[in-house]
């Protein structure tokens, strides 16, 4: 019988039930929910994705026909086709059991039930989730890989800038160097990344991404390592690390520079013996990757300061590529401003011939801090909003920041009292000054880097 159901979610309007299947089930499943009420159904839902959901088929408004679990049985599976749904009930009969089966749900049990076969029903059930997902993981993968030089997210430029880094990326995609990408949030770090994985011997394997940023220090040795069952209290089930399973492929490091010394020290181990060990286990997995690390933080100076480990940078900069910022691109802004606005048009059904020429003008001053990304979101803000053919200055919402600019240069005064703007330019001016260093400006202005993350994004940065 499988060890782990997942997570389950029980739904009957009988408390005696709930709990006695609560302490039946609750030994196997990695979480358990119980509702008396299916109106929860979608928020719970919304909320977690279960493995196998056990759904009564009668409840209060008809406890005789079974209309009411067959009409929140397809509720369910509009939200979630993926969930096994096991019908229980005190009324079923041969009939109700395969009109259940053809209506989509995975199989069916009477109340009173017996232990035995409810936990083996309940097993088969999650099963067949584990299954399904696993071969859907797959064929996603295969399809994934065999249309990765078809996708959307092109590298777009012309400037000299960005044929010398085109140059870069035919140069070094076809070696097994380790390459290091520089440059500001925003510039298109991982999009370099993706394009010499395209080009490289390994384009028929895995790409495995990894924003080191993200996971907590806590989490990092399980996420990129993997564990054993029973490694932790938690760990009911044993899972491979992302470096196992990059293993064969490329795997990108974006955000390297947040790593701390302690876990720059296990990454730095693992890359040198090519070999990495679960958590809870004694024998080592032998690896094999291409390594991409990305980052828009100084690490020759953070080496200097002793933040960074300077046997770790040898390791990942055989090659190093520096990305231009958006404002060093030149006409390079129109080209991806053309890009996006014929991208957005045809996603949200618009008819929008053109951008002014007033318009084009207020792009080219704009400095872009945010880089492509800014200029990505602003696009997308002004094809939503416009009810015109052609997007003029007045679409594009960017606070007046490059105005301001020019006019302290000139001696004007502009003060600004608006507190989005505010907030908007106090943010630009910190990550200025920590050259695009996400924690050193979230540390200036006093805020965690999470938040700092929801102010960008609110602001298009």
């Amino acid at each position: 019988m499988l060890e782990n159901f997942g997570h389950i979610l029980i739904v009957d309007d009988n408390e005696d039930i709930l709990f006695a299947l609560r302490l039946l089930l609750k030994p196997y499943a990695e979480s358990l929910t119980t509702s008396n009420n299916p109106a929860n159904i979608p928020q719970l839902m919304a909320d977690k994705q279960f493995s196998v959901i056990l759904l009564d088929m009668n409840f209060t408004d008809d406890a005789f026909s079974g209309h009411e679990g067959f009409r929140w049985l397809d509720k369910i599976l509009e939200i979630d086709p993926s969930v096994s749904v096991v019908f229980i009930t005190a009324y079923g009969d041969t009939v109700k059991a395969v009109k259940a089966m053809k209506a989509g749900a995975t199989d069916f049990v009477l109340k009173p039930w017996q232990n035995e076969k409810l936990l083996a029903t309940v097993a088969s059930a999650a099963k067949l989730y584990y299954s399904a997902n696993e071969l859907s993981r797959l064929q996603n993968q295969n399809v994934g890989l065999s249309t990765l030089n078809n996708l959307s997210h092109e590298i777009i430029g012309e400037s000299a800038a960005m044929k010398r880094i085109f140059s870069f990326i035919e140069k070094l995609a076809q070696t097994e160097a380790n390459v290091l990408i520089l440059g500001e949030n925003g510039t298109g770090k991982d999009l370099v990344a993706q394009a010499l994985y395209r080009n490289s011997g390994r384009a028929a394997n895995v790409f495995v991404s990894i924003d080191l940023g993200s996971i907590s220090e806590n989490l990092f040795e399980s996420e990129l390592f993997g564990y054993e069952k029973g490694a932790f209290t938690d760990a009911r089930t044993s899972k491979p690390g992302r470096l196992e399973l990059a293993s064969g492929g490329t795997l990108f490091l974006d955000e390297i520079g947040n790593l701390s010394l302690p876990l720059q020290a296990k990454l730095l181990s693992a890359i040198e013996k090519k070999n990495i060990t679960h958590l809870g286990a004694t024998r080592p997995i032998d690896i094999d990757i291409r390594l991409i690390c990305a980052t828009n933080a100084n690490l020759y100076k953070m080496t200097d300061d002793g933040l960074f480990r300077q046997d770790l940078l040898y390791r990942i900069n055989t090659v190093e590529i520096t990305l231009p910022p958006l404002r060093d691109r030149g006409n390079d802004i129109l080209l991806l401003a053309n890009y996006f606005l014929k991208r957005y048009t045809h996603k949200y059904k618009k008819n929008i011939a053109s951008i002014s020429r007033n318009a084009w003008q207020k792009l080219l001053d704009y400095p872009w801090y945010g880089n492509v990304r800014e200029l990505q979101h602003v696009i997308e803000r002004a094809v939503i909003l416009t009810d015109a053919s052609t997007l003029q200055a007045l679409d594009f919402m960017l606070k007046e920041t490059a105005v301001g600019n020019k006019n302290r240069q000139s001696g004007e005064s502009n003060e600004v009292y608006d507190l989005d703007t505010v907030e908007r330019q106090t943010i630009e001016k910190a990550l200025r000054i920590s050259k695009g260093n996400i924690s050193k400006a979230a540390k200036h202005l006093g805020i965690t880097r999470s938040a700092l993350y929801r102010r960008m994004e609110k602001y298009g940065l």
